[in-house]
């Protein structure tokens, strides 16, 4: 697996690297296609950066997130996580889950020996994994609020099918396929432009509200991206300058509609999320349209 010189990416300028910041148009073209926007592809993660699930539709819990995203995480004897920013090796673990989510099958890239497990029962699970890394590991649990990246924005990542699309445009070699596992977004939006998301989030210090279906979701923010969509999911192997090539389309294909002053990088992609308490027990179907 090719990692050599990953952490050595460059971190996004925090000022914006002297871009032009100012928000230019706010004619959103969002709010008249809105009516024509909806969900294309549900996707959860039951174990933090591992393999997806992809779903018809899912409940949002009393904690604000899909049942069952990201509720299990690898930890080590510390308690760190063990994930694609800190662990580059995890990309050789390719699993998939039984339709109750209960038990999984795990094996590593370019190997066809697999091995079941319960969840319920972790210990097993946990062996194999610390064999896998060469350390102790375990499965941490946490069926409510599951691991987010972000505590203050835990809900969803939405992105739309354009997105992706244009994205992989911009690296004719890489695959949608690809580019959609690289990202590891939950809800997928069909129907608008390119970067419609991007009309979710408001201006700096808003949290703008919109509906999926039947459920109210505030939007925060463009997903800061971290040094994981620089690696092919599969190999671990690096797109070189892929961080800054990536930051660089961001900027010139931004629409003239969004708020610029919410990029102080443009290595951003996706809408952060939460969902408000009382939208607990509702469902995000597959065909719920977008109320913005």
């Amino acid at each position: 697996m090719a990692t050599d010189g990953v952490q050595q990416l460059p971190a996004p300028p925090e000022d914006g690297g002297g871009l032009d910041l100012d928000p230019g148009p706010r004619a959103n073209r969002l709010t008249s296609a809105a009516d024509t926007i909806r969900i294309g592809r549900i996707e959860i993660f039951p174990i933090k950066s591992l393999d997806g699930v992809v779903l018809r539709e899912s409940a949002i819990t009393a904690g604000g997130i899909l049942e069952n995203d990201r509720v299990y995480a690898i930890v080590d004897e510390e308690g760190a996580f063990v994930n694609g920013k800190r662990t580059p090796r995890i990309h050789d673990i390719r699993c998939e889950f039984a339709p109750s989510l209960r038990e999984i099958s795990v094996w590593e890239t370019g190997q066809s020996a697999r091995r079941e497990f319960s969840i319920a029962n972790c210990e097993p699970l946990n062996r194999w994994l610390s064999d896998f890394f060469g350390f102790r590991v375990s499965l941490k649990h946490e069926p409510s609020s599951g691991f987010p990246d972000d505590s203050d924005a835990f809900g969803p990542t939405i992105v739309s099918d354009a997105s992706l699309r244009e994205v992989q445009s911009w690296y004719p070699a890489v695959s949608l396929t690809n580019v959609r596992r690289r990202f590891r977004t939950n809800v997928e939006l069909q129907g608008g432009e390119a970067f419609c998301e991007d009309g979710l989030f408001g201006a700096p210090g808003e949290l703008k509200p919109f509906q999926l279906g039947s459920v109210r979701i505030l939007g925060h923010n463009p997903c800061q991206r971290c040094v994981v969509p620089t690696r092919d999911p599969e190999t671990g192997d690096v797109i070189r300058g892929f961080q800054k090539s990536f930051a660089t389309l961001r900027q010139k294909h931004l629409p003239p509609w969004a708020d610029a002053r919410r990029f102080n990088h443009f290595y951003r992609f996706a809408l952060n999320t939460s969902i408000p308490a009382a939208e607990a027990g509702k469902r995000l179907r597959v065909g719920d349209p977008l109320m913005a």
